[in-house]
């Protein structure tokens, strides 16, 4: 295997996966090859129609981009909480400082 398709692999996961069964709002899905995993899915994110016996393609992808934005919001969080428990006693600082 060539590393540009080591890149690409590691971009996007696509999996097969079989609805066993349906219990209420869930969906029991064996996953892959073997079907040893399995995963409950809320049927609202299903595509239309799915049923027991029906063979869906997952793909999963990585969204740095979101990743980035959310690591920013938190730090900035953060930083707002230590700013506002500066000096007040009983909240627990930051062993860096």
């Amino acid at each position: 295997m060539c590393p540009a398709e080591c890149a690409i692999r590691r971009e996007v996961r696509a999996m097969k996966a079989t609805i066993d069964r349906i219990e209420g709002k869930l969906a029991v899905l064996l996953m892959g090859e073997d079907g040893k995993t399995k995963v409950n899915m809320p049927l609202g994110l299903l595509p239309d129609g799915c049923k027991e016996g029906d063979v869906l393609d997952i793909a999963i992808t990585r969204d740095e981009k979101a990743t980035e934005d959310a690591k920013k919001r938190n730090s900035s969080l953060l930083e707002k909480l230590k700013k506002k428990s500066e000096g007040k006693p009983g909240i627990i600082q930051d062993p860096g400082n």
